[in-house]
């Protein structure tokens, strides 16, 4: 069972308020996503350690570690529902990288441990005819997608832990998605569901003006507000 913890409105508009001394939302992203979501959207968390925490919903998804699953379906010889046990299992990588918002501000030397989204895939057997990968989450709102070549890169990873302990609620977890090369917006959290699809299908973010690539050292042209 999922379980959310609302984000009243009241604190929200407070935390608003208090968050746009150091972040310039872009109107345009802004108005089209509050159209989409409603007042839930960028509501800022406390206990992001140096990490600005959202959630497009107004809701924080509580997964028990327990009760996790990790379903990879579509274009895949062996479909498969994976428990958090089921990942630790899998070999690990860990990363130490800087994590980078489109908006501009950057959590330096995070460090991550997780297993290579190439593997998982590996696992599974992907069909020929795939070309990308879209994700779901828990929070029900948001989605993401790669390229398959995207996702076999060796810093793409499935994260069950950061900042040195197991992935926190805040921080999307119980395991989240970890894009090193892209921007934080890429990097969904509560990740719920992994589709290999013969298409690209734009994620949340893509949908209501972000670029499909969303690469750190490369132009996106993106000027509007990222998110963690």
């Amino acid at each position: 069972m999922v379980k959310k913890v609302a984000v009243g409105r009241r604190v929200f508009l407070g935390m608003a308020g208090f968050a746009a001394v150091g972040i310039a939302f872009g109107a345009k992203i802004q108005r089209a996503v509050s159209d989409v979501v409603g007042s839930g959207f960028g509501g800022l968390l406390p206990g992001g350690d140096h990490f600005r925490i959202y959630t497009i919903t107004g809701q924080l998804p509580v997964i028990k570690p327990e009760e996790y699953k990790l379903e990879v379906s579509g274009l895949v010889e062996r479909p498969a529902s994976f428990s958090l046990d089921d990942l630790r299992a899998m070999p690990s990588v860990s990363l130490v990288r800087d994590f980078h918002c489109v908006t501009g501000w950057v959590v330096p030397s995070v460090h991550w441990e997780g297993v290579r989204l190439s593997h998982i895939l590996e696992s599974v057997g992907v069909s020929p005819s795939a070309v990308a990968l879209s994700f779901d989450s828990y929070d029900g709102a948001d989605t993401e997608s790669l390229t398959l070549d995207q996702a076999r890169l060796p810093d793409v990873i499935v994260a069950y832990k950061m900042l040195g302990g197991p992935v926190t609620v805040e921080h999307g977890g119980p395991v989240r998605l970890y894009v090193a090369p892209m921007f934080g917006y890429k990097s969904i959290k509560w990740l719920s569901a992994i589709r290999v699809v013969d298409r690209v299908e734009p994620g949340f973010w893509e949908q209501n003006g972000y670029p499909l690539n969303g690469w750190i050292d490369g132009s996106t042209g993106a000027t509007d507000p990222g998110h963690e």
